[in-house]
């Protein structure tokens, strides 16, 4: 295997913190780690003594699996907390709960929380290492180097390409980690959703707005459709489903009008019939099952790296 070189960070609490270099990294250890998942046996010893909490204040499936799989094939020692059953519903703070959990001796805590900046929050007032497994609408840093990577396995190199975000940009986590993650590796990033769906000041972040999803698609040599959190939104941000259905939804009908037909991802979970069809997501344009099978390497490598800068710290 590779030899290890170091993260410039101990925690990862999103990708604005990482480097061009630590993203690169990352996916050196990625490729890796994915040759480990893909032979008979899956596991290596290589966290065999370090003991991480999965802490999900939030409802996850994907992600929480992802996270617990890419632990176990670590040989590390794993603890998952439900908030629905914890202290917290008793009224302890987060802090409280997640310091009696290092009493445990705990290494390192994976965060899923629904308030942006829990995982900074926490860094800040508890000795572990934390690594950010979405907070709020902010960013959902591994996710969006799974993309990044899953991307790079089909191009060799992102610099250049087009990459549109379509969608729920406004709620969506994994569209801010995406544009930090693909710029600091060169790709040129537009967005294409409904304008009630797109935050202010977006064009601050140095991407391109383009309005018409059939322009958006030509332009793209991938396009990234995230679902409309319904969950998130406290009032009504189109007339109807059927109507975001016509002018968003990506079908086959719709990428057969195209010169150039891009790849297709989806961070999950999709509904089907509604920014995607079934068709389309099941096609041979699609990267949506390469996507899971990377996010367990990628997940694996972030892991392994910061656990060997923590013990180098």
């Amino acid at each position: 295997m590779l030899q290890s070189s170091n993260l410039s960070t101990t925690n990862l609490l999103g990708i604005k913190d990482l480097t061009p270099q630590d993203i690169n990294l990352i996916f050196s250890w990625t490729k890796q780690f994915k040759e480990v998942i893909n032979r008979p046996i899956k596991k290596v010893p290589s966290l065999r003594d370090i003991t991480i909490a999965n802490l999900f204040f939030e409802n996850s499936t994907r992600t929480r699996l992802s996270f617990e799989l890419a632990e176990k094939r670590l040989s590390a020692d794993v603890i998952n907390f439900s908030a629905s059953s914890s202290s917290l519903n008793k009224g302890e703070s987060l802090v409280d709960t997640v310091n009696n959990i290092l009493a445990m001796q705990v290494d390192f805590i994976v965060l899923r929380h629904p308030e942006p900046g829990a995982a900074k929050f926490i860094s800040q007032r508890v000795n572990a290492q934390i690594i950010n497994a979405g907070d709020g609408t902010h960013e959902h840093p591994t996710q969006a180097l799974l993309d990044a990577f899953s991307i790079q396995e089909k191009f060799k190199d992102l610099k250049n390409k087009r990459i549109v975000i379509v969608g729920d940009i406004l709620h969506s986590r994994v569209a801010i980690s995406n544009i930090f993650c693909l710029q600091k590796l060169g790709a040129q990033v537009a967005l294409c959703a409904p304008l009630s769906l797109l935050p202010r000041n977006i064009h601050s972040l140095g991407v391109e707005v383009i309005t018409n999803i059939n322009e958006a698609l030509e332009w793209a040599d991938v396009a990234n459709i995230l679902r409309v959190q319904h969950e998130r939104m406290d009032k009504s941000y189109f007339p109807s489903i059927r109507e975001y259905q016509l002018r968003y939804g990506i079908t086959m009908e719709r990428l057969e009008t195209l010169n150039n037909i891009p790849l297709i991802m989806h961070p999950g979970p999709i509904n089907r019939g509604v920014e995607i069809s079934s068709e389309v997501a099941d096609s041979k344009y699609s990267l949506i099952l390469n996507q899971v099978e990377n996010g367990v390497a990628v997940r694996m490598a972030v892991l392994y790296l910061l656990a060997s800068q923590g013990h180098n710290s």
